[in-house]
């Protein structure tokens, strides 16, 4: 009897092998912090790129003809240079900046005239007033977890940005 508790003593002292039951029970912690890690930066870089694409757009609007806009929209030609600049950041281009933001649906543009002021210099004469171009996004958001299988629908990346035009 006495040569089976010396055995069992060794085996209780002994911690060889302990760290992979404690490795097992971590290991899920770690990889599901490490792809929400990577899933939000994901996530903030492809905001920033709606952002950034918005404001390219409004920018690009602003350089126009007066003659593109009337107070209440922009001539056809000058929304689509828009849409397309936004989304694609060229004229008639066909590479998105982002993979998943296949529609150019998603972009609204929409003009509205100050008329409530006396304007000088460039807008000076104007009879609509000053034309204020407003270039909208809400994009659907692709997640990676959608890419594993995880139902990810619902999540729009949107964004707002606002020029005046100067018809340079």
């Amino acid at each position: 009897m006495m040569a089976r508790s010396g055995l069992l003593a060794r085996h209780r002292a002994d911690d060889r092998g302990s760290a992979a039951p404690e490795m097992a029970m971590v290991l899920p912690i770690l990889i599901t912090l490490i792809l929400g890690s990577f899933e939000l930066g994901r996530y903030f870089l492809h905001e920033h790129t709606v952002v950034k694409a918005v404001r390219d757009g409004a920018r690009y609007a602003s350089r126009r003809k007066f003659t593109d806009y009337n107070c209440a929209s922009a001539n056809a030609g000058a929304e689509q240079a828009i849409r397309d600049i936004t989304r694609t950041g060229s004229i008639g281009g066909t590479q998105p900046r982002l993979v998943y933001w296949t529609s150019q649906s998603t972009i609204t543009v929409s003009v509205t005239c100050d008329t409530t002021g006396t304007y000088k210099g460039i807008y000076n004469g104007l009879a609509m007033g000053a034309p204020v171009v407003t270039v909208k996004a809400s994009v659907p958001y692709t997640s990676l977890f959608g890419l594993l299988g995880f139902n990810t629908t619902g999540f729009k990346l949107n964004a707002k940005s606002e020029s005046a035009v100067m018809g340079i």
